[in-house]
């Protein structure tokens, strides 16, 4: 039996912590960063967890 491939794209948008759970980055994140406060771009660096809506069709795609 062939074996079922990860998504490509949710590897590189989602992480499991040592505990199980989902993370996700928060967007605006990215690019012009001088525009934004220090304060909005620090808050904007942390990792968000996956909301529970999502995180069953997210832990389908990374085959968890």
């Amino acid at each position: 039996m062939p074996k079922n491939k990860t998504h490509s794209g949710a590897k590189k948008r989602f992480k499991v912590t040592g505990s199980g759970k989902l993370m996700r980055e928060q967007t605006n994140g990215r690019h012009y960063l001088e525009a934004k406060s220090s304060s909005r771009t620090r808050r904007l660096a942390s990792d968000q967890p996956v909301d529970a809506t999502n995180a069953r069709a997210v832990k389908r795609m990374l085959g968890l």
